[in-house]
């Protein structure tokens, strides 16, 4: 058995040797083949190819296939590359979209208050609002125009929608604005169409309070309520809200301002009240020099 083996070894490295040494001569030959300069050796390297190459297709398919998964994977690559710079793309576009929203919602408070109409004889000076007090107790803002924009102290504000409050309390660049919605606003209305006189009260919530109404039968929810003018606190006619009715059946006022959105206010310009001094028309004075009134 040992000797059979070592035989059957002995034949493969036999058949190793001549299959090498034909190969080499093969390649030998075609490469001096390849290498002869020759227009008849041109023509049978020229009819080799075309009997040899085309049936070598199945060969160059798992080429042509890794050649195209390489590309389809750059392609992949290049792809990712620029989703991701969609993203930061995308990212900065709703940041300009955000900042476009503001400047619209702006924008939209600034043409109300253009739209607003009000009485030709008022003058007005528009203000940001800065601040507000955010407290349960007190109900007021701060805006960014005062004394070296001309405004005084009483003076009435309104956004674009309806009257918001009065000027209480008036610094150099800025000025305190008292809401209607604050306890210490107490300030006359008008209820139309009936006509009735009222006083608006706050109560620190977002609806004041009706009082002092003569006839309260003659007002209805949904009834329009305008600031009266009386005692030259507001200017007449500007719009307030409309009447509702609380669950204590008491009269309200859905206030037509936003307080939910006060960007923009503007300050309506008055006239000063007028200054009761002493005078000798007053009843009770004595005229100067002691005269009487018959003259004698």
């Amino acid at each position: 058995m040992a000797r059979d083996r070592q035989a059957d070894q002995e034949y493969g490295r036999s058949i190793r040797r001549v299959l090498i040494g034909v190969l080499v001569i093969l390649l030998l030959g075609i490469f001096l083949l390849w290498r002869i300069d020759n227009p008849r050796v041109e023509q049978l390297r020229t009819a080799m190819i075309d009997r040899i190459v085309p049936s070598f297709d199945w060969a160059l398919v798992p080429v042509t296939n890794l050649a195209r998964m390489v590309g389809n994977f750059q392609s992949y690559t290049n792809i990712y590359e620029q989703n991701q710079e969609l993203r930061r793309e995308l990212q900065r576009l709703k940041g300009w979209r955000e900042a476009a929203l503001q400047l619209e919602q702006k924008n939209a408070k600034l043409l109300d208050l253009n739209k607003v109409r009000i009485n030709p004889k008022l003058t007005y000076v528009t203000g940001v609002v800065l601040a507000d007090s955010g407290s349960p107790f007190r109900q007021s803002a701060l805006i960014n125009v005062g004394r070296a924009d001309g405004v005084m102290d009483g003076w009435a504000t309104m956004d674009g929608l309806g009257l918001v409050g009065r000027v209480s309390g008036v610094g150099e660049t800025t000025s305190r604005v008292i809401l209607l919605t604050d306890s210490n606003s107490r300030i006359p209305v008008t209820i139309q169409p009936s006509g009735q006189k009222a006083i608006l009260s706050g109560t620190n919530t977002p609806y004041p309070v009706i009082e002092f109404l003569e006839t309260p039968e003659l007002v209805n929810p949904g009834d329009r309520v305008i600031s009266s003018g009386d005692g030259k606190v507001f200017p007449p006619d500007i719009l307030v809200g409309q009447v509702v009715q609380g669950r204590d059946r008491r009269l309200l006022v859905q206030l037509a301002a936003d307080y939910q959105r006060l960007e923009f206010l503007r300050v309506l310009r008055s006239s000063p009240t007028e200054k009761i001094g002493v005078s000798d028309e007053l009843v009770g004075t004595e005229p100067p020099n002691g005269e009487n009134g018959d003259g004698g």
